[in-house]
């Protein structure tokens, strides 16, 4: 976590120093990015999330901006299996279920890119921290069998916010004037919640609007 802490503020100090150095006038002001999402969470092993990510970035200067970004990303899983009945001369209780997991990010932070850019291929980069909401539920139906007396069915729901981080960058590809192409986005997205730490790699394609 102090590493994380320690990159972050790196970040943020180079760009305050691209900031004094840059006195150009001719640039984006404004940005908006959406697409798609590909979460790789390490939720005790390597689970995909799909779901969509949104930011707006506004550019104070040619080369930095201040950025706010929010994603989502869903699981769905079934899951089935069986259960001694716990009582005397008792047979097996067959169950099945679904296990539905949501997971936002809300960051802000930084963008560094060359805003007055007409290059066909823009690179980018970014630091951003917040938090993120955790949420995660299960539904259990009996199939067969008594499962009262081994567990009781039902619907369990649990949900936790943390710290949560975001650091990488990608490339833009050139479309017209008003519309680039996000080609790639690379981030790495650490979280703490729930008690526990995950590392965790979020992927993103989609288009910016200028």
């Amino acid at each position: 976590m102090n590493k994380l802490i320690k990159l972050f503020s790196l970040t943020i100090i180079l760009s305050v120093c691209v900031f004094a150095q840059d006195n150009s006038d001719e640039f984006k002001r404004n940005e908006f990015y959406g697409g798609y999402s590909n979460q790789q969470v390490n939720n005790f092993d390597r689970q995909s999330f799909n779901g969509f990510e949104a930011a707006y970035v506004r550019n104070i200067r040619r080369y930095v901006g201040i950025k706010g970004d929010f994603s989502a990303a869903y699981r769905k899983d079934d899951f089935e299996g069986n259960l001694p009945i716990l009582i005397p001369g008792g047979t097996v209780a067959s169950f099945r279920g679904k296990n539905t997991t949501s997971l936002y990010n809300f960051l802000g932070g930084v963008q560094i890119k060359d805003n007055a850019s007409t290059a066909r291929f823009k690179p980018f980069a970014h630091a951003l921290a917040g938090v993120a909401h955790i949420r995660n539920t299960s539904s259990i139906t009996c199939t067969s069998g008594n499962c009262s007396t081994s567990f009781a069915p039902g619907s369990f729901t649990f949900s936790d916010t943390g710290f949560s981080a975001a650091l990488g960058g990608g490339l833009d590809v050139k479309v017209n004037d008003k519309i680039d192409f996000r080609l790639i986005q690379v981030d790495y997205n650490p979280i703490r919640a729930g008690g526990r730490f995950s590392n965790n790699v979020r992927f993103g394609i989609g288009f910016v609007f200028k």
